[in-house]
């Protein structure tokens, strides 16, 4: 048993879905494998198979390999509130609201959860790939680093460097990254991977030159530009999201929160050749849009006085004829009232008046629901899960659907392919929908994971971290 930690040289570089591609890779030649995260930092999340709550993109990772999914991918999970308050997510639960000094303050008493968490996984799969987050040499945070430093000199793992080489300066983060580790790891990094290039390969011959003899590191491979738009883990990947829209029959508004969560609800409509989306973070009119969608909230009471403050409640009310979608945090905002008397979403308590859609009244309490499973709601039968502190009247806890009005608390609704068709058509006669979001889905991960395939020296990789 073995781990194999993926260590970006800076945030956003592609370690999740390099460690994602890595994982169905070596799963495939016949190796038992699990991704893994030690601390996550992400308001994008998703229901295991134990009902336990952990990072998106960990529970993506597990779902390529199809192996079962629970908080031990993934110990440790943060989720940002903001004025440096997240939500601690400790083994799939929430154990506390805290704010980032006092954190720092608990690394002794985390470390024993990622140490179980781990050595769980390497009782039961041969190599454990741990994923990195964000830099590895934040010198001022090295002490406190939970998925980087930690896991690799407490586990003695190889490492691999991965460098976003789109966002420039390459050299200087990788040489910079290498020579800041602690001189106990330089000797386990196995190589570095160049990711998101754009252009011919063949120009970067050079480069590869300098960072092999200059810098003494080998290049594991140079991996193409390549957008995935599925799961995106944070806020900059949207960003980087594109669209390839052919045959617009749909334009849509989604409301960018301040705190927006889960918004890989998004992921149907994005891959939609058919509907063409914006995000919405500012004032403007919405006249010219078919639906507007308010998604999923870490900090609901916050982001509706935002929304508020901006005019974009009373631009969204304006629009009567307009199709209007909320989902999870955005369906709360479509209630008659809003309740946090014990300042779960807030900072202190506080009742007011939503958008007024759904009769009824929603309060915010402190056990979070998770499920996963069927449900059977708007005369469909629909896969999805929940993630909610907020609760409402037992009818319209799932939902809530009249005329142009729709609203619910499950996530994943889109990626019902007969639901997502007739929601559309009813927008628009004309619209077709019909492909199938899972075939999509796979196709698109697996010629990621092609890629990456063909762009690695695997047969290099392998005799560095799988034990013979």
């Amino acid at each position: 048993m073995s781990v194999l930690s993926i260590l970006g040289t800076t945030s956003d570089s592609g370690k999740s879905t390099i460690t994602m591609a890595l994982s169905k890779i070596i799963h495939d030649r016949g190796i038992s494998v699990s991704p893994f995260k030690a601390q996550n930092m992400s308001n994008n999340s998703a229901v295991c198979d134990d009902g336990s709550e952990i990072g998106r993109a960990q529970y993506l990772q597990a779902e390529c390999i199809n192996i079962p999914t629970s908080y031990r991918l993934n110990p440790i999970l943060l989720k940002p509130q903001g004025k440096g308050y997240s939500q601690l997510v400790l083994n799939g639960r929430v154990y506390e609201t805290i704010h980032a000094r006092d954190y720092f303050q608990k690394m002794d008493f985390l470390k024993p959860f990622v140490d179980d968490a781990i050595n769980y996984l390497l009782s039961n799969y041969k190599l454990v790939i741990a994923e990195g987050a964000g830099s590895p040499v934040e010198l001022n945070l090295m002490n406190r680093d939970l998925s980087n430093i930690y896991v690799a000199e407490r586990f003695n793992s190889k490492i691999i460097l991965v460098a976003d080489i789109e966002r420039g300066g390459v050299f200087a983060s990788i040489y910079g990254t290498y020579h800041l580790l602690p001189e106990s790891l330089k000797s386990n990094v196995i190589g570095v991977i160049i990711n998101k290039f754009r252009g011919d390969i063949q120009l970067f011959g050079k480069g590869i030159e300098i960072i092999e003899k200059d810098f003494g590191l080998k290049v594991l491979g140079v991996i193409p530009y390549q957008p995935i738009n599925i799961d995106m883990e944070d806020s900059l990947s949207i960003r980087n999201y594109s669209q390839k829209n052919k045959d617009i029959k749909i334009r849509g508004a989604i409301i960018r929160l301040p705190h927006i969560s889960n918004y890989n609800d998004m992921d149907p409509l994005i891959l939609d050749e058919e509907i063409h989306i914006d995000w919405i973070n500012n004032y403007q009119n919405l006249q010219s849009y078919d639906f507007i969608l308010i998604p999923g909230s870490k900090c609901t009471i916050k982001d509706y006085i935002w929304l508020k403050e901006i005019g974009l409640a009373d631009e969204i009310l304006k629009q009567s004829s307009k199709m209007k979608i909320g989902i999870c945090g955005g369906y709360q905002m479509m209630f008659e009232k809003l309740s946090d008397p014990d300042c779960i979403e807030n900072d202190k308590p506080v009742e007011l008046d939503g958008l007024s859609y759904v009769p009824g009244k929603v309060t915010f309490q402190k056990n979070k629901i998770l499920r996963r499973r069927k449900y059977n709601l708007f005369h469909y039968n629909l896969r999805g899960y929940e993630i909610h502190c907020g609760i409402t009247d037992s009818q319209l806890e799932l939902g809530y659907r009249e005329e142009n009005i729709l609203g619910t608390h499950i996530h994943g609704i889109f990626e019902n392919n007969e639901f997502r068709r007739d929601i559309f058509k009813a927008i628009n006669p004309n619209y077709k929908g019909n492909w199938s979001y899972q075939e999509l889905k796979i196709e698109k991960l697996q010629l990621f994971i092609d890629l990456v395939e063909k762009s690695l020296d695997m047969k290099y990789i392998l005799s560095k971290v799988v034990d013979h």
